[in-house]
């Protein structure tokens, strides 16, 4: 993809509508993790450097349409002026009177963050009337939130269709590194699969089998692979349905020549409040257990794979890393992730959070800022905010 880029337009004097990803995480009313924030700082400051004015937009949370004190932006405003070193303006509505008196109230080199986009009903469905409020906004646009990019909204497509429209660098950077992984990866390639559900990656999974030399799965998904592999999980969080389906992803593998790693030994407890834990074989669970986290014996494995490829693409937890009792599996795949030899990169929220946790961030040689578009681009998926910009 090569799409026409803000880096190559003259910007001064004019207003630049920028679609950002601040869907970050909040607690107690402040910024919990700004690390998709940072990575859209170079954008803003090159904008401003250049002469312009800047109106951000983004969404935060699932506020269904309407306002909910819950996800306002305002704490991102509060962050975002303490990265930038200066006052971001913000308004309580995202389109109408007061939010394009604002806007047109800025002067080169100033800052506006509108609400919440999700605060209005008509983002989601792509509303015309929504869209071309937004775009009086400003006078041109940049779509910079590649985490967004695979939603048809109100402020990712219709507003590109309504203003002269650019590839912020974020996005291209995201795009670029992705679509190496895709085309172009330096082998063995490597990817680590995790999360819930099967049924959310089952696209991707069976995409990656076409590019990847092994495929190492954590999390629910391992779950429901070791029942179709007739394991016993207890209780475990799994998705009996989709069993078929984990058993054509192994015929498929190895019809493909892709080496399928799941769990050989896990963690267990009777629940999420236990405090008595278990390692035992996958062989060995009981009735009785819970699988929250991959054994040691796995990780060893993982890693053994891990440090012999030439790339490296993860997503997904490997168990339910939030509680200390079952943080070591994903951790210790963080770690092993930041120390290969090969071209990291790493995606999806919870991933994020893991290598932040594990403190290996700047060892990661990409982070992707957003998961779900990250999957779907990987699954071969044209992604509507990225189509909806003009060519270069």
């Amino acid at each position: 993809m090569t799409k026409r880029s803000i880096t190559e337009t003259e910007v001064r004097g004019k207003r630049a509508l920028v679609r950002v990803d601040f869907n970050v995480p909040l607690r107690d009313g402040e910024v919990a993790d700004d690390t998709r924030i940072r990575a859209t700082l170079p954008t803003i400051e090159d904008l401003l450097h250049r002469g312009a004015a800047v109106v951000l937009a983004t969404h935060l949370g699932r506020p269904k349409g309407k306002p909910d004190p819950a996800y306002s932006v305002a704490p991102i405003a509060r962050r975002l002026s303490e990265l930038l070193g200066a006052s971001v303006a913000t308004v309580p509505v995202v389109v109408g009177p007061e939010a394009e008196q604002a806007a047109a109230a800025l002067d080169p080199g100033e800052v506006l963050l509108i609400e919440n986009t999700r605060f209005e009903p008509g983002e989601e469905s792509n509303d015309p009337a929504l869209a071309g409020a937004l775009a009086r906004l400003g006078d041109l646009f940049v779509n910079d939130a590649f985490g967004a990019a695979h939603r048809a909204h109100a402020s990712t497509v219709g507003v590109a269709e309504r203003l002269p429209s650019y590839a912020g660098p974020l996005l291209q950077r995201e795009v670029t590194t992705l679509s190496r992984l895709m085309d172009n990866p330096e082998r063995p390639f490597v990817a680590i699969l995790g999360g819930a559900k099967v049924s959310d990656k089952l696209g991707v999974l069976d995409h990656l089998l076409g590019k990847v030399d092994a495929l190492l799965l954590g999390g629910g998904m391992a779950n429901t692979m070791l029942l179709a592999q007739e394991h016993e999980i207890g209780s475990s969080l799994a998705e009996p349905d989709r069993v078929n389906d984990a058993r054509r992803l192994v015929d498929r593998a190895a019809e493909r020549g892709v080496l399928l790693l799941a769990p050989t030994d896990v963690v267990t407890a009777e629940s999420l409040e236990s405090t008595v834990t278990k390692v035992v074989s996958v062989a060995d669970v009981s009735a009785d257990q819970s699988i929250f986290d991959i054994g040691p014996d796995t990780i060893a494995r993982y890693c053994q794979e891990i440090f012999t490829a030439g790339t490296v693409f993860w997503n997904g937890p490997m168990g339910v890393f939030e509680l200390p009792a079952f943080e070591n599996g994903t951790l210790a795949i963080a770690r092993c992730v930041a120390d290969a030899n090969a071209f990291t990169v790493v995606g999806g929220g919870d991933s994020l959070a893991a290598i932040e946790a594990a403190g290996v961030g700047e060892r990661i040689d990409h982070i992707a800022t957003g998961g779900g578009a990250s999957l779907e681009y990987l699954e071969g998926r044209t992604l509507p905010g990225i189509a909806a910009l003009p060519d270069a």
